[in-house]
């Protein structure tokens, strides 16, 4: 595959030593140690990027209007300025903006400087970002996807969140980040026992992750944790990050059922309080695109050129409440998707005209997820685990994967995390209870950086067929930290020529676990 000329490790190189400078406080700069001067406290990202438009976000340090250069090259040497924004405190000093107008296929290099609004002459070192549009043309494409991180009590360590660095190394055009992408419902202690005798020990914890995130500058600190990894940090400078949210970004299995009323650590006991405030931050802190017609929508499509048409699910926001999941007719209790995101969903599919249709997916179909796991009973997920019929959330589910099979939508793949293992699924309806569907892949990858569990059961409604799983084993038992190994990620390649798709399994240590090409149908 013919990647990027510019090498992204150089490119880093030099962007990185502000990037330290602004997070660490080292002094490397004389300019950047005045006091006086804006800092860039979390570095960059970029997201939503498409063959003519991308997203860019950073945050400063106080009131400050931040300058926007765009350029073709890594010199700027002709860069386009647009109008600048304005970082207040209301959005916590963050801003983002939707680059448009831009080429296909193009390799886009952004520069950000801040301007203390209370001393105009008091202006920032300078940060980089770059990101390359889709193609118009069939290229080679590669992404990466992984989901959940800082979980469980597994923060910044020594080695930090290694993984990110590990998907780097990959040169991805973009990132898809599948969930739990903050542990709002996660604090971290200093050190943790571990079960060999020796210690984890969280290296950097703020004050927003000594405790569950109920006030909106909680929920904001999540982000910021996580930004002040190097690795993160790194990877955010070179690479776009397309993000969905599942239940961690407001408090575990949230739902209207939820009830906090038991759990000392809230004293804010409203769940639809908490996940407004939540939604808020994720879109403050995030390179996600606004939709107009819903603000604060996730589900959405982004077109990445010929060869790959990626539809972004959210099956938290619209649920009905986790229960027992046995519903015999399609309501708003048994949803999991809801009325309005199917329609849009099925209308997105049947007009696309890629050859690949990725749905992102924050939840597995078929794997067993427990509302209430030490008694295992309630559905978080879409199965019931009753291994009949459809029922519950998962009418919504047959009654779309009829869908795809009767319009003729061809070349879908799942792609998902949230369980905390990676394995790889066919769903095949010969085998299933539910049997109206065509075949179809879904893969599992994660956790990027958290406690790895599993591995779960599996409901044959939809009947997965299990071709690889790496999880923990009984000796090792569950929430695995980090230091164990078994952080996952998953790389997929489309090839330009055959319009194959080659998906592989990872681990942090870029290990290749698993590995299968599949080839496009036509019709």
């Amino acid at each position: 595959m013919k990647r990027i000329s510019h090498t992204r490790r150089n490119f880093l190189v030099s962007t990185g030593a502000f990037a330290l400078t602004a997070v660490s406080g080292l002094a490397l700069p004389a300019i950047s140690r005045a006091a006086s001067r804006p800092v860039f406290t979390h570095g960059i990202q970029s997201g939503d990027v498409d063959s003519s438009a991308g997203m860019i976000w950073t945050r400063a340090d106080r009131p400050s209007r931040i300058g926007i250069e765009v350029s073709t090259t890594e010199s700027f040497a002709d860069p386009v300025r647009l109008p600048p924004l304005n970082a207040l405190p209301e959005s916590d000093f963050a801003v983002k903006q939707l680059l448009t107008d831009l080429a296909s296929d193009q390799e886009v290099f952004y520069r950000l400087t801040a301007v203390d609004l209370n001393d105009l002459n008091a202006v920032s070192v300078p940060i980089i970002g770059r990101f390359k549009t889709a193609p118009m043309s069939k290229r080679n494409i590669r992404f990466a996807w992984s989901g959940d991180t800082v979980g469980q009590g597994w923060g910044i360590d020594e080695t930090g969140m290694k993984t990110y660095s590990a998907i780097a190394k990959h040169q991805p055009d973009f990132f898809l980040h599948s969930g739990d992408t903050i542990y709002a419902d996660g604090p971290l202690v200093e050190e943790v026992d571990l079960k060999d005798g020796t210690k984890w020990k969280n290296r950097i914890i703020i004050d927003e992750k000594r405790k569950v995130a109920e006030t909106l500058e909680e929920y904001r600190g999540q982000w910021k944790y996580n930004l002040l990894d190097d690795h993160v940090r790194e990877l955010n400078a070179v690479c776009p990050t397309f993000l969905q949210w599942d239940d961690h970004e407001v408090t575990n299995n949230w739902s209207s059922s939820k009830s906090l009323i038991a759990d000392d650590r809230y004293k804010e006991k409203s769940v639809a309080l908490l996940s407004a405030r939540a939604a808020r931050a994720f879109h403050e802190m995030t390179p996600i695109r606004y939709t107009p017609a819903e603000p604060g929508r996730v589900y959405r499509k982004i077109a990445y050129g010929p060869l790959l048409d990626v539809f972004f699910l959210d099956l938290r926001s619209y649920r009905g409440p986790n229960g027992p999941d046995m519903e015999d007719t399609v309501t708003p209790a048994s949803a999991i998707l809801g009325e309005r995101q199917v329609r849009w969903l099925k209308r997105e599919l049947l007009n696309s005209k890629a050859t690949w249709k990725v749905i992102a997916s924050d939840m597995p179909l078929g794997v067993i997820v427990w509302d209430n796991a030490k008694e295992k009973r309630g559905a978080e997920a879409v199965a019931n685990g009753d291994n009949g019929p459809a029922k519950g959330r998962e009418l919504e589910i047959a009654d779309l994967l009829r869908f795809i099979k009767t319009a003729g939508i061809t070349n879908t793949v799942w792609f998902t995390a949230d369980v905390h293992y990676t394995a790889a699924h066919y769903y095949n309806p010969d085998k299933a209870q539910f049997q109206d569907f065509a075949p179809f892949w879904e893969f599992i990858s994660g956790p990027i950086h958290a406690g790895t569990f599993g591995p779960n059961d599996l409901d044959q409604t939809f009947c997965p067929e299990l071709k690889f799983i790496k999880a923990p084993t009984p000796e090792q038992g569950q929430n695995l930290p980090p230091s164990a190994g078994l952080q996952f990620f998953g790389l997929v390649d489309i090839e330009g020529a055959s319009q194959q798709m080659t998906v592989r399994l990872m681990d942090r240590e870029n290990v290749e676990l698993y590995k299968v090409t599949l080839d496009p149908v036509f019709a």
